[in-house]
């Protein structure tokens, strides 16, 4: 068996050979070599920046529950599932509040980021300020959705404060994808970044105690095919009507 494990190693190495040759001689050719089940397997490294951004998507996933909520609050509150409610605001919590602001950017960014001075003081002094409007609203709706149901005195309060906490939310977050982490990132060369990437996720894992992007994403999606909201084809719109003369 070892002798002709040796063999097919051989024709195999012969086999690479030959068409590393072929795509070589051929002008115009894109050489594409084997790789091994350990380097197939291995994960590509998520740097600092694409961290906070993609955590930035699952709570953007979390105003979007709360979003598509504001309807059926307003037209029948009954339907509105408190439970799903509930778990939507403690993910936002535990993963957005207590982890990706409190821990990564209020520790990390904003202070690097206020050093810079002038609008980019502003900003974090806001976004820091928008933090903190954000826990007592999650407080609130922990507290209103805390029971069998949505009480029709609470439905309409609960649906402007959803409206007004997306509102504020996508901007902020959008600002802070354009503006705030673009500025926090060129205080660091290449290999900086990494080691902080190093950090964050050492963050991660001490909070959670695993990857908490990974655990977020399933809590997240598992709301989402609760109230209904699992499909995505079913936020594309309808085509736009002809234009008028």
């Amino acid at each position: 068996m070892k002798i002709d494990q040796t063999r097919r190693d051989v024709l195999r190495n012969a086999a690479v050979c030959a068409a590393a040759a072929a795509a070589v001689s051929t002008p115009g050719s894109l050489l594409v070599l084997p790789v091994s089940a350990s380097e197939a397997e291995k994960e590509p490294e998520v740097t600092a920046t694409e961290d906070l951004m993609r955590e930035h998507g699952v709570i953007r996933r979390a105003l979007l529950v709360y979003f598509e909520t504001v309807p059926r609050l307003r037209q029948n509150p009954a339907s509105v599932d408190p439970a799903a409610l509930r778990q939507t605001a403690q993910l936002f919590r535990t993963f957005g509040e207590d982890y990706h602001e409190r821990m990564l950017e209020e520790q990390h960014i904003f202070p690097l980021v206020r050093k810079q001075g002038g609008e980019l003081q502003r900003y974090a002094d806001i976004l820091t300020a928008q933090h903190n409007r954000g826990r007592e609203i999650t407080d609130y709706v922990l507290a209103v959705s805390n029971g069998p149901k949505i009480g029709a005195a609470n439905a309409e309060p609960l649906a402007k404060v959803f409206e007004s906490f997306v509102l504020m939310y996508e901007n902020h977050a959008a600002r802070e994808d354009t503006i705030i982490f673009p500025a926090w990132k060129k205080n660091f060369s290449n290999k900086q970044l990494d080691e902080i990437s190093d950090q964050f996720e050492d963050i991660e894992h001490k909070m959670f105690g695993k990857d908490g992007f990974d655990d977020a994403e399933k809590k997240i999606s598992s709301v989402e095919g609760a109230l209904g909201f699992a499909d995505l084809s079913q936020f594309t719109p309808p085509p736009p009507p002809a234009p008028k003369n």
